[in-house]
């Protein structure tokens, strides 16, 4: 059975001492009317798409303890971190404080990163892809090793840990599930199948089913069974009014994005999202994750409602 989840990328429009209980009040929502996840982005900067660095942007980790706090059912994690903000001891130690927190509900979101500005604003090394690739590469698996043993040393080209501990343990038996998120077919996806339990990739439902492809002979050349991976997609949600306004909508997206990115925004009216999102679904994605800029407590409980989500007992 398909999953769902609600993605809260912006903090526009509200003043900061009302900001954390208005997020609050989205993620809330969203459990509330059934999603299965709540993510945000771990970016220091706002994305130039949602305005750049002008607007507000919470640190991520800080405010998924905060929602952890707030909520009782929904998975909660970045979508995704980026492996050179942080050393990889620290992140897993972060990811376990937010699955203690959260009773078990952490995920570890984690990429290449690639929003430069921000990386020389704030003095953090932008090394070329391959390199952060290869960063990634023994990210995860520092990553997994503190999530699952404890004093843990290991020895890398980047990173570093000697006799490395973890306590408290991660509630959640092996640790916070890791998502690689990026569909890069070379490497990235490479990546996923050597040491992910999920990916996250983008795009029109042709362009997924290709990375659900490829990602599926990666696990064979691994030896992994592709079922142990759950394929999840990001799409930015914008809800319409009527069909005109869907045709004034797209027009101005596609005015402003590639033919690449309009691709795999889901742009229509509330009743129309399980159609929109039903080809995604048939091309293997297991989990759709909306990206919810510009929506309301009401409109993601309405998007729930089309979904026929079960909402949770009270």
């Amino acid at each position: 059975m398909a999953k769902f989840g609600v993605q809260l990328p912006a903090f526009s429009g509200v003043p900061p001492d009302r900001l954390f209980e208005h997020v609050a009040g989205l993620a809330t929502a969203a459990e509330g009317a059934g999603f299965d996840s709540v993510w945000v982005m771990d970016h220091f900067f706002q994305l130039p798409a949602l305005g750049g660095p002008d607007q507000p942007m919470l640190e991520a980790y800080t405010l998924l303890g905060a929602l952890a706090a707030r909520t009782r059912r929904v998975r909660l994690g970045t979508l995704v971190t980026g492996v050179t903000y942080r050393t990889p001891g620290i992140v897993a130690k972060m990811v376990t404080t937010l699955d203690v927190i959260s009773g078990g509900r952490a995920v570890l979101g984690i990429g290449a990163a690639w929003y430069d500005v921000e990386h020389r604003a704030l003095g953090i090394d932008f090394p070329p892809d391959r390199v952060r690739l290869d960063m990634l590469a023994e990210a995860v698996q520092v990553c997994r090793a503190l999530f699952t043993g404890d004093d843990v040393s290991f020895t890398g080209t980047y990173f570093q840990l000697e006799h490395a501990r973890n306590l408290p343990r991660p509630v959640q038996p092996g640790g916070p599930p890791i998502m690689i998120g990026g569909g890069g077919e070379k490497r990235t996806l490479r990546l996923v199948a050597e040491y992910a339990d999920l990916c996250n990739v983008t795009g029109d439902a042709t362009t997924v089913a290709h990375k659900i492809d490829v990602l599926h002979r990666h696990c064979a050349d691994v030896g992994r069974d592709p079922a142990d991976i759950t394929v999840t997609w990001l799409t930015p949600l914008i809800l319409t009014t009527s069909d005109e306004n869907t045709a004034e909508v797209r027009a101005m997206v596609e005015a402003g994005g590639s033919p690449e990115e309009v691709a795999g925004f889901t742009i229509g009216q509330t009743s129309e999202i399980p159609d929109l999102v039903a080809g995604h679904l048939r091309a293997g994605v297991d989990e759709v994750i909306f990206s919810v800029a510009f929506a309301d407590a009401a409109a993601i409980a309405a998007v729930g409602g089309a979904l026929g989500l079960a909402a949770p007992p009270a």
